[in-house]
């Protein structure tokens, strides 16, 4: 059910903000890519994580499992560096609106998807290799949910040494750089906002970046529990449940928010409802 939710609440954003001309905007052509990421993530883990859960252990081919990690990486790739680009939209039509319009044109704005998603397919494709090149001469069963690289590099007897200095060298610009960019842009956003005299006006001006923040701290809340606390001290059932979370629940929750706290979105919805019931 949180699956066919999460499908069903992301094409429905991707569905008003293709057809509403009223969301015909850079924010909002974002927040559908961002969508486009929250589908590709769940589609990837959750049915063959079902057909396993179903019939109590099945089998994944290597070739499979190295497709189903990649696109694992991919996903979460592409999500930190899509919510570092919105970031800078919201920096820019704060900081700097009356340039807004001419920054942040539709064809910028599609410049900044696309080397959004082809650097997360092509810098993960490197990573990828390595580690399908490694000799997994151990056991071949898979404690977890799915393929990831904790309990992958469990089950391999080569020396993970390139495997964890690629890792590090990714993160910078798939991890440490879209968090330099978000700090830099909401600090920048702060002092902006700080600065306006009325109340009001201060609260319409964040208002605006609350549900990308929101979004923004459940994600790497998630990815920090998961990969950047040390492990040792967490069993493997609480592993599973905080990949979980990131996995299946993250893509549930940021539809609902962008949807819920989101006037334009919930006018047009409540539109479309009105005009299908009337029809």
């Amino acid at each position: 059910m949180v699956y066919y939710v999460t499908i069903c609440g992301n094409l429905l954003i991707i569905a008003l903000v293709s057809t509403s001309k009223n969301l015909h905007t850079p924010m909002y052509f974002f927040i559908s890519q961002l969508s486009i990421s929250d589908i590709l993530l769940p589609t990837d883990i959750v049915p063959n994580m079902l057909h396993i859960l179903l019939n109590n252990g099945r089998s994944i081919t290597f070739f499979g499992c190295m497709i189903q990690f990649y696109f694992f990486c991919v996903s979460g790739a592409c999500e930190c560096l899509l919510l570092a680009v919105m970031s800078y939209d919201r920096y820019v039509a704060i900081c700097n609106p009356l340039h807004y319009i001419s920054i942040m044109t539709s064809r910028h704005c599609e410049i900044l998807s696309a080397v959004c998603w082809l650097f997360g397919f092509s810098i993960n494709l490197v990573y990828i290799i390595t580690i399908a090149e490694l000799n997994f001469c151990g056991p071949n069963i898979i404690d977890h949910l799915f393929c990831d690289i904790v309990p992958l590099l469990e089950l391999t007897c080569s020396d993970t040494f390139i495997i964890h200095f690629e890792m590090y060298f990714l993160s910078l610009p798939i991890l440490i750089a879209p968090t330099v960019i978000i700090i830099k842009s909401y600090t920048y956003i702060l002092c902006t906002v700080l600065r306006i005299p009325s109340s009001t006006g201060r609260q319409k001006a964040f208002s605006t970046c609350s549900s990308h923040l929101i979004v923004v701290s459940i994600f790497y809340w998630t990815i920090f529990c998961v990969y950047v606390v040390p492990t040792k001290g967490q069993t493997i059932t609480m592993s599973k449940i905080l990949s979980l979370l990131y996995t299946v629940f993250t893509p549930l929750v940021n539809p609902i928010i962008y949807s819920l706290r989101n006037k334009d979105i919930r006018e047009i919805v409540q539109k479309s409802l009105h005009k299908w019931v009337s029809w």
